[in-house]
């Protein structure tokens, strides 16, 4: 362990502080770096040149309008790496390579027509060189891939360790994939890694506190507290579509019954209006989007209860973790209004306090943009880890 005093240790402090601050706010002169992060010249020279010479960052045009030496800026120089991201979804794959801000370079959607560990890793393998090749970046570096998926993960272990819509129970599958590919792996729960994608180039970049809810096929919230993700002691934080909505009421694929999101995630939520339409499994989320719009009872019916309920349920969190703004995302939201609305009036009538403002996301490679930030994420937090490599 090093100690305090470490020189190393205090570099690389200042070097997570430069960074952040850079990301955060942009191109910055040494000498503005210096008086914003209270460190001194000296130690700010140190670590610029450190991160110049790796790539890092780069140096700008000299600001004009100044008479004498003309301050530098430096910038983070996002494109000098790659990094992948694999969504695991029931039976595709999102695929994304992005640059180091989690900016698309190239996207795919694979089908997975198996859930085997081996045969999810051998295609995630396969499909690396094609992402690699379509981001037509041959001058940047595989800096790392991320995984994330549906489950209770050991972050630190890169284990899925349950998985109720896979049926895993200790799959090592950052370790699968990175014995084929030979770069670091990470490996995530789904929306976990999505709310860290918000908190570092989206819409949590300026929140310490916010809460990151996910309402698609499940239902879950993420809580960044402080600046850091909260995964609980068993890193089953989060769960929140298994809190109780109805006593012995609906199964839950997490063999439980009366859970929320067996009520009214988006996939429930498809279910419910098949059912009241007596339709079979062909109308989608799309199709009940067009409903909406056409102000189709039932559809505005069934999708505003849903967003009630789920405002209800989340007042709830909101009055014991206090965050500064809650993040929206997955494929419910795509329902806009009849779904924000009803919730957002939910929430107000049960909390504490003025709730926090609600920031819906809704964009095709966010989710697989979230498995991308697992990677980034390194650079603006030296203590973060949890990859693993080929060598274990």
């Amino acid at each position: 362990m090093k100690l305090k005093g470490d020189p190393t240790t205090a570099r690389a402090l200042n070097r997570r502080l430069i960074l952040n601050l850079l990301r955060q706010d942009g191109p910055k002169s040494r000498a503005e770096l210096a008086i914003i992060t209270r460190l001194s010249p000296a130690a700010v020279t140190f670590v610029v040149a450190d991160l110049v010479e790796e790539g890092v960052v780069t140096e700008g045009e000299a600001v004009s309008g100044y008479t004498g030496r003309r301050p530098i800026p430096v910038q983070i120089n996002y494109g000098h790496g790659l990094a992948i991201g694999f969504k695991l979804m029931a039976d595709t794959v999102e695929c994304v390579a992005t640059d180091l801000a989690t900016n698309p370079l190239a996207a795919l959607r694979v089908p997975m027509p198996s859930k085997a560990p081996d045969d999810v890793a051998d295609l995630l393998a396969t499909t690396v060189p094609k992402l690699v090749a379509l981001a037509g970046r041959q001058d940047a570096r595989l800096t790392g891939i991320g995984i994330s998926m549906p489950g209770v993960i050991n972050h630190e272990q890169t284990v899925c360790i349950k998985s109720h819509r896979f049926g895993w129970n200790d799959v090592p599958l950052a370790s699968l994939l990175a014995a084929r590919v030979n770069v670091p792996v990470w490996l995530e729960d789904d929306t976990n890694a999505y709310a860290i994608a918000q908190q570092l180039f989206g819409l949590g970049r300026q929140h310490r506190d916010m809460a990151v809810l996910a309402v698609g096929v499940g239902i879950s919230c993420a809580l960044v507290i402080d600046g850091k993700l909260y995964r609980g002691a068993n890193g089953a934080a989060g769960k929140f579509g298994h809190t109780l909505y109805e006593e012995n009421g609906r199964p839950c694929e997490c063999g439980k019954r009366g859970c929320l999101m067996a009520y009214h995630s988006e996939a429930s939520m498809l279910r419910r209006w098949r059912e009241a339409n007596g339709e079979g499994p062909d109308l989608s989320l799309r199709d009940l989007r067009h409903a909406l719009a056409a102000e189709d009872p039932t559809a505005v019916k069934i999708v505003e209860e849903s967003g009630r309920a789920i405002g209800t349920a989340l007042a709830n969190l909101v009055n014991v973790t206090d965050p500064e703004v809650i993040v929206a995302g997955g494929e419910a939201v795509s329902l806009g209004e009849h779904f924000l609305v009803p919730l957002r009036e939910a929430l107000a009538r049960r909390t504490f306090r003025t709730p926090p403002a609600i920031l819906p996301d809704w964009e095709d490679n966010s989710w697989a943009r979230g498995a991308a930030a697992l990677v980034t994420q390194r650079m603006f937090d030296f203590e973060s880890s949890g990859g693993v490599t080929s060598a274990g």
